[in-house]
């Protein structure tokens, strides 16, 4: 193994200087590839250390354009820092360069959900679950936005996913309350998983909120 894949079996290991040292040989060792400075830079973002991340993965560019996962790492750290509209340019371009996996593709789609963007953000996050369907957050953001633009037939199907993939997810049963209460008009049927919501948690306020508006409405009829 070269002195990155060390590098990145070291940092898996939680050896974080051990990861250090040999990240910072390998830019030693071949100062025009970007990939070194990438790693490092990924390592400076774990511990918080932004500011000096960026300006790694800025070189990185730099040395090569066309390294996606520079612009993939620079446009996390952006979004972490709620620079929502500098990380979308960012991710597009990690896209453009030919990355293909599913992570990029949903970050790209929830930067454009925190740029109140639904519409140009679904076929992002669809793409995120058709390459990562065993990603339960995709796939979760990727209902709530459907359901956003109305599509509750297709958001009820994806949630139903969600909550099979993972049985204690509390915001999906909320979300197929609401959708089945108040969407599709099954109102027992959206009581019921809201119920499940504050089942696996106490103090879910929304779940709480809704059942008690949905049942007063009841009793008024």
């Amino acid at each position: 193994m070269n002195k990155n894949e060390l590098g990145i079996q070291a940092l898996q290991e939680g050896k974080m200087e051990e990861a250090l040292k040999l990240f910072t040989e390998a830019i030693e060792e071949n100062p025009g590839d970007s990939v070194g400075y990438i790693n490092f830079g990924n390592v400076l973002s774990s511990v918080g250390e932004t500011v000096r991340a960026k300006n790694f993965y800025e070189k990185a560019i730099e040395l090569d354009p066309k390294a996606g996962a520079a612009y993939y790492a620079l446009g996390n750290v952006l979004f972490q820092e709620e620079k929502f509209s500098e990380a979308k340019d960012q991710f597009e371009k990690a896209i453009r360069t030919g990355m293909e996996n599913g992570d990029v593709y949903f970050m790209f789609g929830f930067t454009m959900v925190q740029l109140d963007q639904p519409k140009l953000a679904m076929p992002y996050l669809q793409r995120a679950v058709e390459l990562t369907p065993e990603d339960v957050e995709a796939r979760f953001q990727y209902g709530l936005t459907l359901a956003g633009l109305e599509e509750i037939d297709e958001a009820v199907k994806q949630l139903h996913l969600v909550v099979e993939q993972q049985p204690d997810h509390a915001d999906a049963y909320y979300n197929l309350g609401v959708a089945y209460a108040i969407h599709l008009e099954q109102v027992e049927k959206g009581l019921s998983f809201l119920r499940r919501a504050l089942e696996i948690q106490e103090d879910h306020m929304l779940s709480s909120y809704a059942i008690s508006m949905i049942e007063q409405a009841m009793n008024e009829e």
